[in-house]
């Protein structure tokens, strides 16, 4: 995973965490790696994927079972999917909006590259 400057990193990582999970390759009520897994395959401080764990955990994506590990939660794709979509509503269309305006591009060739984009494989960040 390559961090950028502009995120958190353990934001980062629960946006990763939340990849996985939207994409189906962490299924709900299923087991996610432990913290020190994460950290590891991540190369990242174990504390900081604990404290994207926590945060995980107060959004209500993923719980824990005491002595047994972390687990998505049911429902959490459906929460995220509704989380990301506000942020986006939010906070990125409107600059979306305005750097097309501000290029000049129409709804046509974005649609032409919309339609692209769909048939290409998606995969976690």
């Amino acid at each position: 995973m390559e961090f950028n400057n502009q995120l958190s990193i353990y934001l980062q990582i629960a946006d990763h965490v939340c990849d996985r999970i939207q994409l189906k390759e962490w299924s709900e009520e299923g087991k996610i790696p432990s913290v020190r897994e994460l950290a590891v395959s991540l190369e990242v401080n174990p504390n900081t994927v604990m404290r994207s764990y926590e945060h995980l955990q107060q959004l209500g994506i993923i719980y824990t079972r005491r002595g047994l590990g972390y687990f998505v939660s049911p429902g959490a794709a459906a929460k995220i999917t509704e989380l990301r979509k506000e942020q986006f509503l939010e906070e990125e269309l409107p600059q979306f909006f305005r750097k097309i305006y501000l290029l000049g591009i129409g709804l046509d060739e974005l649609k032409d590259r919309y339609e692209q984009f769909k048939n290409r494989p998606l995969k976690a960040q």
